[in-house]
């Protein structure tokens, strides 16, 4: 196998996962407080467990690898995640508050490892073997699928999201 120097900088993943987090939050702002409990059909999660979800799954990942956490594929990985837990308030605007905290915290916490740091192999859940900035990586593509789908949930409720507001702008 060819090894090759990294293509992209750690800076670059956590400024993009900022502004990921960003439109996250601002879609839990956007969102009708009294309507958080809202689900398109009864098989996905409301908007509020899908902002509570971006919340713990980022935390806690980032947690775990800066703990050193080296194999995320173990049979108790579920338990091991929830130690790393924050807090995922029901309201909107401390949700809001809190995702915009971790994201700070974690994103501090991520700044000041060494570039080894980054480099060092971890197992990710399905049994691949990737780098930590692979997985901070995946950490915020999870995020955007996420995203994705409270914007489809504002869309329905006739709200456009940031994003394309953004873009409309600009025209």
């Amino acid at each position: 196998m060819v090894q090759m120097k990294a293509l992209i900088r750690v800076e670059t993943v956590l400024d993009s996962w900022k502004t990921v987090r960003e439109d996250t939050v601002q879609a839990v702002e956007d969102f009708p407080p009294g309507e958080f409990d809202f689900r398109p059909s009864p098989d996905v999660m409301t908007f509020r467990e899908v902002a509570q979800h971006i919340l713990l799954a980022g935390h806690a990942l980032t947690g775990m690898l800066l703990d050193g956490i080296e194999s995320f594929a173990t049979p108790d990985f579920r338990e091991k995640l929830k130690q790393y837990y924050p807090p995922a308030p029901d309201d909107a605007g401390a949700l809001a508050s809190e995702l915009r905290k971790s994201v700070e915290e974690r994103r501090a916490q991520l700044a000041r490892q060494p570039a080894e740091f980054f480099s060092g192999m971890v197992t990710r859940m399905d049994g691949r073997k990737v780098s930590r900035l692979e997985l901070l990586q995946f950490v915020k593509e999870h995020e955007l699928v996420h995203r994705a789908q409270m914007f489809l949930y504002l869309r329905l409720k006739g709200i456009v999201p940031v994003t394309t507001r953004r873009r409309q702008a600009t025209k």
